[in-house]
Formats: C-alpha cells, sequence, structure tokens
C-alpha cells in the first residue's frame, strides 16, 4: 500500500534504546512516515486461504502522535459494497465498530483486535497499531532480503503499552528507509504473521514507501495480497466520516467499477 512488509546468522549489535541512539532514531522516523496526517487510500485486497476472494477497498485515515482513526470501507464487490470497518487507537486503547449495509453495527473492543481484518490475513490490531512507537526498540542484526542489506529492529511494548504481540521485528533498507519484512510474534517466540514489501515507490510527499504487500499467517498457512492504487495525503474530513452513522450516509453505488 502506498501509505502505507531463511535464517541468515544474526549479528548482534546490543545497542540500548535510550534517546538518540540508533535504534530510537530509526523508529521515530519510521513511525513518523507512518502517523502522516489525513490520507485517502485507494486498495485492492487479494485473500487466498479457505474462502479466497478480492475487495477493492477505500481507507480514510486520520493519525497523529496520540491518535489514530481508520475506516477500511468496500468499493467492489457489489454484494460487499458499503461495507466498512472502524478503528480507533488514542493512547493505549484501540476501540471500532463493524458496518454492515444497510444498517447493522457491531462494536469492537480491545479484546477483539486479533480479529481477522474484512476476512484477511491482516488483524484489527496490524491496521490500527505504530509499534515503531513503543518504548523499547533495539537493532538485534543485520540481514539481506531480496538482495537488499537491512537492519534489523526489534521493538516490544513498555510498561503499560498492550498489544497482541510480544515483539515485532523489521527488516529496514536504510538507504531507503523502507520496510521490506515484518514478523510479529507472540510471548511464546512464535511467528504469527509476516509482512514482505514486494513494490515500492514514491508517495506523494516523494517519500520511498511499501505499495505492494505480501501478509502471511505462519499458523493458517494463508496469504493476502496488498496492492496500493492511490494515496492522497492532505486530505480534509469530517468527525462524522468515522463514526457509523457517517458508514450510513456513505455507502457507495452497488455499481461500483471494479
Amino acid at each position: 500500500m502506498k501509505t502505507l512488509l531463511i535464517p541468515i546468522c544474526l549479528t548482534l549489535l546490543a545497542v540500548s534504546a535510550c534517546a538518540g541512539d540508533p535504534a530510537t532514531d530509526l523508529a521515530a522516523k519510521l513511525g513518523a512516515i507512518q502517523q502522516d496526517g489525513a490520507s485517502l487510500v485507494r486498495l485492492k485486497m487479494e485473500v487466498r486461504n479457505s474462502s479466497k476472494f478480492t475487495l477493492q477497498l477505500q481507507i480514510k485515515q486520520r493519525r497523529t502522535g496520540s491518535t489514530t482513526e481508520l475506516v477500511y470501507q468496500v468499493l467492489w464487490p457489489k454484494e460487499r459494497a458499503g461495507e466498512a470497518v472502524l478503528l480507533r487507537k488514542t493512547g493505549d486503547q484501540a476501540t471500532g465498530a463493524i458496518f454492515i449495509p444497510p444498517s447493522t453495527v457491531r462494536t469492537l473492543g480491545s479484546s477483539q483486535m486479533k480479529e481477522a481484518l474484512l476476512g484477511s490475513d491482516l488483524s484489527y490490531a496490524d491496521a490500527v497499531e505504530n509499534f515503531f512507537l513503543w518504548k523499547q526498540q533495539v537493532i538485534v542484526g543485520t540481514e539481506i532480503v531480496n538482495r537488499v542489506s537491512c537492519e534489523i529492529l526489534e521493538s516490544k511494548p513498555g510498561n503499560g503499552q498492550r498489544s497482541i504481540y510480544a515483539s515485532v521485528r523489521t527488516w529496514v533498507d536504510r538507504r531507503r528507509d523502507v520496510p521490506l519484512r515484518v514478523e510479529k510474534y507472540l510471548a511464546s517466540g512464535q511467528v504469527v504473521r509476516r509482512i514482505d514489501t514486494t513494490r515500492v515507490v514514491a508517495n506523494d510527499k516523494k517519500q520511498s514507501v511499501p505499495a505492494n504487500l505480501t501478509v502471511s499467517d505462519l499458523r493458517q498457512g494463508s496469504v493476502t495480497e496488498l496492492d496500493g492504487a492511490s494515496v492522497k495525503h492532505g486530505v480534509s474530513f469530517s468527525d462524522s466520516e468515522f463514526t457509523p452513522a457517517g458508514f450510513m450516509q456513505a455507502i457507495p453505488a452497488r455499481s461500483a467499477a471494479k
């Protein structure tokens, strides 16, 4: 997406995550790119699990240092047009709602953030969480990914920060400061999800960002492909667009283009 991801011996760098060190600086830079204000994204999501399907989505985002608001809305296929998911994270609290046209609304609590986003291999937490803002950031090694030398940044929640994951590792191409791979781990050390970047482009801010991603659920053996079509920054949204009532007023036409 434009706003928006074997084993070779790791070289432990043992860098502490105090202010101003390489790990903290890298995490802060990547976190700032993600928390980049208001934007509108068009995206194709191809899910290849037990029920194969493709969705075309519109994503409205408002991201600041302390708050994230997202609306994923289905544009196509026509039988799912208007279906939407609202996600909101303020501080450490994540909540949301699911809207099924014409009027069904189901709320989401923080305990449900591990559930699948629109039936894909992404969880709600994957969409709304910015792990680069976690308090513990350490560079743990280097590795080649797709013929590119990457630094491996390990992120862990600090005291008072909650997540469905115990840690996240990001393989960062330092020439462009782009994540080429992300792995998310449980407390047991099991890798739950792997997100590989398959295409990098320059966005409308002239920043290098992932445009196409492959999301793998390593427990289920399923895959979701994300293909970013467009992104526009500096968009103005009304507060009502981030409410279930706003969903009902913005149901796309059932004949939305493929």
